[in-house]
């Protein structure tokens, strides 16, 4: 039988595609599983990233310098910074432990070599870490401004929480940093916050009351504009805050003015307590008519006013409609309801059918007794009010007179805040990675400048021209985890590989019906004699025609070629059939072609069978002519 002609390529394509699914699904797990451990080994960065060098710290020009690019290794980040080991006083004692996991570590998407951050690995847990000034030398509010500059990078975005700093006060709170919490006093709070909605940019410092010495909390003025993108964009941002001499501040975000103003105006409460006011002891006299409108006294209620009217009337010119059925009722039993089994009348009452729309009503206009539709009543008033005239007696709005205020004090340089001993963060966020780098603390712009221009600027650089590709435009978009490109790619991939393998299969079946018709059409073509297979057929004399054929023909080389011709043809037959197979539908294109030239041929087979005289039978005839044709086919 012969085989079928099917694609010799397919099996190497299921191999190649199921190489291909594999590949991707192992990336997909190293790429997100990878992500869950801490690498202390320097991360790849993108080949065109900028050059990078860490910056010097010089303690003459800084009162506080941090890149954390040398404490990536075990234990090192407790060579400048303590971990809080307190408890919140107010939080139950499963959450009130400051248990937040800090790391120093390279970003998630690495941007420059070799440079490190500080960063919360933890979420939904109180972290707090500080670090003491330089040389312990603390920054006092004299004469010169105060600098505080540092990076954020929310890596995984922020939907609730903070990833602001504080500034610690020089005093007892700061002599351990162990004990650092959110009760530490701090003299200036500042960074973003978010919770839901609520986007803040907190700037706040804790005044001292000069009169008696207690301590208020100033808080800043929101900015015109949202900061939206620092908490969804998962790039590292500079936020910079400068308080001068001058109690002006202001506030800038990658370099850009964001909020500025004055120590004595733009927050609340105000730094300075008015100079007088209400005297909590006064009170409104009783004949103090502050009305400025009254009813008229002398107006009275017309006679033809009826306060009874109702509001809305039925409508006198309305008409039932042709058609309407009062006698049938809009609701009836549901004839097809069946009583529960667990029905019980003792318990449950009496068990009625539920109540269904009346089919009858859905073909008539209307069932039930009809009612004329509400109009407004034209004759409604309703209830009668004298109309307001102006109060002769009226006194004006009533108020408590004003008195001195006995706390009243007016510091007009709020800039001379509490000096500043420690940098501390102490947050709570729903989101891990939150990474923190290049704080600096100086009284000179131009050094925070210099800094932002050998870290930040140089990443931002970076980021800026891989951004112009659109690949690295997809990859922020995921957060560049490809592992997450290849899952959304096997998922892609499944519906297209469906019909790939459709379509394919479809391509076998074709092939199998092409074979299945050129095996059909060969069979056709040369039918075996019916008789053959079977008992030779005798002549008169006893011997059969075919007996008689192969002798008459012997003498003649003509008769010989057609003997050869079958003798071929029977020993060739196995290696015909497996070169079909090989050959598929090529063997049949050539058939026609092979069939002329055999006709051509000097001393060929017909010239040979019609040069003998014997007679042959008309199913030797047949099956010459068959033998024949394979014959010129073969050749």
């Amino acid at each position: 039988m012969m085989k079928l002609n099917r694609p010799r390529w397919s099996p190497l394509l299921r191999r190649i595609t199921l190489l291909l699914c594999a590949v991707v699904l192992f990336h997909n797990f190293v790429a997100v599983h990878g992500n869950d451990e801490t690498s202390t080994e320097p991360q790849p960065v993108a080949e065109d990233a900028e050059l990078y060098e860490t910056p010097k710290v010089d303690p003459k020009r800084m009162y506080f310098a941090e890149h954390f690019d040398d404490l990536y290794s075990d234990d090192a980040i407790g060579k400048r910074w303590v971990k809080s080991k307190a408890k919140k006083d107010d939080a139950a004692e499963e959450v009130a432990k400051y248990d937040g996991e800090w790391a120093v570590e390279q970003p998630q998407r690495p941007i420059l070599a070799n440079d490190y951050g500080l960063v919360l690995k933890s979420k939904a847990k109180h972290a707090a870490i500080a670090s003491h000034l330089l040389l312990n030398r603390p920054f006092v509010f004299e004469d010169k401004p105060l600098v505080v500059q540092y990076e954020v990078n929310l890596q995984e975005g922020q939907e609730c929480g903070g990833s602001y700093i504080k500034l610690l006060s020089v005093g007892d709170g700061t002599k351990d940093l162990k004990q650092f919490h959110d009760k530490t006093p701090y003299t200036i709070m500042f960074g973003p916050d978010k919770c839901g909605n609520d986007v803040k940019l907190h700037f706040i410092f804790r005044h001292v009351n000069p009169v008696n010495g207690t301590i208020t909390e100033k808080h800043c003025n929101k900015q015109k504009d949202r900061l939206d993108d620092p908490f969804k964009d998962k790039r590292p941002h500079l936020y910079q805050l400068i308080i001068r001499p001058d109690n002006t501040y202001t506030i800038r975000v990658d370099h850009k003015t964001v909020n500025e103003g004055s120590l004595l105006t733009n927050f609340t409460p105000a730094v300075n307590p008015p100079a007088e006011i209400d005297d909590p002891e006064d009170r409104k006299p009783e004949n103090w008519d502050d009305r400025e409108k009254i009813p008229d006294p002398d107006a009275t209620k017309p006679d033809d006013w009826n306060e009874e009217e109702p509001a809305q009337i039925a409508d006198p010119k309305a008409t039932k409609p042709t058609g309407w059925l009062d006698d049938v009722e809009e609701m009836v039993p549901d004839s097809g309801a069946v009583k529960p089994d667990d029905w019980d009348n003792d318990m449950d009452g009496e068990w009625e059918p539920p109540l269904i729309p009346n089919p009858l009503c859905e073909k008539a206009v209307g069932c039930g007794l009809w009612k004329a539709p509400m109009v407004p009543n034209p004759n409604y008033k309703g209830k009668w009010r004298p109309p307001l005239i102006a109060n002769v007696n009226y006194q004006g709005k009533w108020a408590p007179r004003k008195i001195p205020n006995p706390d009243f004090f007016e510091d007009l340089t709020p800039f001379r805040m509490t000096p500043i001993a420690a940098v501390g963060i102490e947050i709570w966020s729903m989101s891990s990675d939150i990474l923190f780098d290049n704080i600096v603390i100086s009284d000179d712009e131009a050094v925070a400048d210099e800094w932002a221009a050998q870290t930040f600027d140089l990443k931002v650089k970076t980021l800026d021209r891989q951004a112009q590709t659109l690949w690295d435009r997809a990859m922020r978009y995921i957060n560049y985890k490809p592992g997450y490109w290849g899952a959304y790619f096997v998922y892609c991939s499944i519906p297209l590989i469906a019909y790939v393998w459709f379509l394919w299969s479809r391509r076998d079946k074709e092939s199998d019906a092409k074979a299945e018709v050129g095996r059909k059409k060969k069979n056709d073509d040369y039918p075996a004699p019916e008789d053959d297979l079977d008992a030779p057929e005798l002549d008169d004399d006893g011997r059969s025609s075919k007996t008689k054929l192969n002798a008459a023909t012997t003498g003649s080389s003509g008769s010989r070629s057609a003997s050869s011709a079958g003798d071929a043809y029977g020993e060739d037959d196995d290696d015909e059939q497996e070169a079909d197979d090989a050959e598929g539908d090529d063997d049949e294109n050539e058939e026609e072609p092979q069939e002329e030239e055999a006709k051509e041929m000097p001393g060929g087979v017909e010239e040979d069978a019609s040069s003998s005289d014997v007679p042959v039978d008309s199913k030797n005839s047949e099956g010459g002519e068959g033998l024949k044709k394979r014959k010129a086919r073969r050749d």
